[in-house]
């Protein structure tokens, strides 16, 4: 994975959290390429390179997750269990982004390992904020580990 791209995958289903994200993302230039996943299904077609993206590249994956709960298909902790059991992709850092405010959301995802859960504020200006600064922390400030992290054990 080379260590310059700063590319996200956001798995966002409701069009209007889609939209302001993107264009908080967008807005601040933190991402060379955002891929967007409408469900846990086909986030894990991308992450896994299943079906229309079995051809991409095995060392091409996405520098941060955004990742609601809930989604269609496949629920976000699923995809969540499902990236942080496997040695190839369990070192990309994951962020529940979620409307979510069941304890039992917040404890499953820490416990599955996310690296941070953030709920969704009702406030459009403030829920761009927030996505401003979680692309700042984990593009920007944060070290990405190196590219060996990704290589199966």
């Amino acid at each position: 994975m080379p260590d310059n791209r700063m590319d996200i995958l956001l798995v966002e289903d409701n069009p209007k959290d889609l939209k302001l994200a993107l264009h908080a993302l967008q807005n601040e230039k933190f991402s060379n390429h955002i891929e967007v996943a409408r469900d846990g299904e086909e986030a894990l077609d991308y992450i896994f390179r299943r079906g229309r993206h079995a051809g991409r590249d095995q060392n091409d994956q996405p520098r941060l997750i955004l990742l609601d709960l809930k989604l269609p298909k496949v629920d976000g902790l699923e995809v969540l269990r499902a990236i942080k059991s496997d040695p190839r992709t369990k070192a990309i850092p994951v962020v529940i982004l979620t409307s979510s405010k069941e304890e039992t959301d917040l404890v499953e995802g820490y416990h599955l390992g996310a690296n941070a859960y953030v709920q969704k504020p009702v406030d459009f200006d403030r829920f761009r904020e927030i996505v401003k600064q979680l692309g700042l922390f984990w593009l920007v400030v944060n070290e990405p580990p190196p590219s060996a992290a990704f290589r199966s054990q």
